[in-house]
């Protein structure tokens, strides 16, 4: 069965999003085409485990003008130009992806999960989109979830979790960008 795997760019002190909003704190990207760090091969080798991708509505408005473009982001921009995705909105009618094909747009992702992970196919990456992933996280379908460690603090923002999680640790891998990988297992 296919996982649903949250990945979350967080600070030292645990904020994923600051108080505008903003990820002024995430490092280590873009990639150029001669990079051959461990970085780049983790985050490699991650974007290849996943072939769809669901976003909030928050998130797929911040990232919709922007990686459809980004030229800049070499091999890893055109594989996530290229996932299937979903954006979870109660407003949004459609969600154009540039050139690419469109997102198509779930009013019920707990069940466009459940769906998804019934079917063959990669993992599932539910990349940022906070209160999506706690409204995953409370219908118990997150399976895994990856925190980016970067080397900054914030101080004041959003956490990754709200409320009391047991996590149990599958991974911990630094990286010369100064990056931790640190992957968990949800316990259920």
């Amino acid at each position: 069965m296919r996982k649903l795997i949250v990945q979350q760019w967080v600070t030292v002190d645990n904020i994923a999003a600051e108080e505008d909003g903003g990820l002024s704190f995430v490092s280590g990207e873009p990639f150029s085409e001669t990079d051959t760090s461990a970085f780049k091969t983790s985050v490699m080798g991650f974007i290849d485990s996943v072939d769809t991708m669901i976003l909030g509505a928050n998130t797929y408005a911040q990232s919709k003008d922007y990686w459809p473009h980004a030229a800049e982001q070499g091999e890893y921009g055109k594989k996530l130009n290229n996932l299937t995705k979903y954006v979870a909105s109660s407003k949004l009618e459609d969600a154009p992806w540039g050139d690419f094909p469109a997102a198509t747009v779930t009013r019920d992702p707990a069940a466009t999960i459940r769906e998804l992970k019934e079917h063959s196919g990669k993992d599932i990456w539910l990349w940022g989109s906070l209160t999506l992933m706690q409204s995953l996280l409370d219908a118990d379908l997150v399976d895994e979830v990856q925190m980016r460690i970067c080397p900054a603090a914030r101080g004041k923002g959003r956490h990754v979790f709200e409320d009391r999680r047991d996590l149990k640790l599958i991974e911990a891998t630094p990286f010369e960008t100064g990056v931790v990988l640190l992957r968990y297992e949800i316990k259920k």
